[in-house]
């Protein structure tokens, strides 16, 4: 089995998606998706939310109940300074909500995460994963947020997004390795091969191998974001090339197990 545990859908004609370059301003659907996922043997996914958008959580909780069991979960939008319980009152379908996110990359605050409110809002979201979506220097904010909640259940996005090739590396690699020392995190291999400088991520991708460990990397697609680099099945296959050292147990914990669980699919 393989879990695709980030991926998005959108129809730009139907809401702004300010960060969309123009390569990707069309709809991307349930059936685009079935027919990529059936191409590439993945099984299961998880619907990840693209904007501050409370309407767009409620649709995706709607798309993965008509979606025969292929989106198993979603992660959605809610406003990480308010109560979150409150937030999710009477929300459809919320039984595919194993997550919620914020854009904290949009931020420009590097110590967004570290706001009273912030922690108090991802404190009341128990029983729900927290997806990180930072920037090289929201790290330390992030591994003190891990502090504050040291029960909640955290995942972190892109792996950070290795700043490859840049004098910001070094500071990426403390970062990581420092959050990995919180065992309430997972990192998400995904949205890597997008990045500047792809020659130069093996590394990258070992550093993570090294700090987390294969019981704590969940693989994702970052499809359609991943489609300005490779195809949905050239991103299984090179993400399964990189799993090559693991065992086969391993590599099944990071293509699925690991998802499946951290996710409660």
């Amino acid at each position: 089995m393989i879990v695709d545990a980030h991926h998005h859908l959108w129809d730009p004609a139907t809401r702004e998606h300010p960060w969309m370059p123009p390569e990707l301003a069309r709809p991307f659907t349930t059936g685009d998706l079935r027919r990529q996922t059936a191409a590439a043997g993945v099984d299961r996914t998880v619907l990840v939310q693209t904007v501050s958008s409370a309407a767009e959580t409620a649709e995706f909780c709607a798309t993965a109940a008509a979606s025969d069991g292929l989106i198993a979960g979603v992660v959605g939008w809610v406003d990480h300074t308010r109560d979150v319980p409150s937030q999710l009152d009477g929300l459809a379908h919320a039984q595919f909500l194993r997550g919620v996110r914020h854009q904290v990359e949009d931020e420009p605050d590097p110590d967004w995460l570290r706001r009273p409110e912030v922690v108090a809002a991802v404190r009341s979201a128990r029983g729900l994963v927290v997806d990180l979506l930072v920037r090289p220097d929201q790290l330390p904010a992030a591994a003190d947020l891990l502090d504050a909640v040291p029960d909640g259940e955290f995942v972190l996005d892109h792996g950070a997004k290795p700043p490859l090739g840049t004098e910001g590396y070094a500071a990426w690699r403390t970062g990581t390795a420092e959050l990995a020392r919180r065992e309430n995190v997972v990192c998400k291999l995904s949205g890597l091969f997008t990045l500047d400088h792809p020659e130069l991520l093996e590394p990258a991708v070992d550093h993570l191998f090294s700090v987390f460990g294969p019981d704590r990397l969940v693989f994702g697609t970052d499809w359609p974001v991943s489609t300005l680099a490779l195809d949905y099945q050239a991103v299984v296959a090179r993400t399964r090339s990189l799993l090559d050292p693991f065992s086969a147990d391993e590599r099944t914990a990071v293509l699925a197990g690991n998802a499946v669980r951290t996710y409660r699919l």
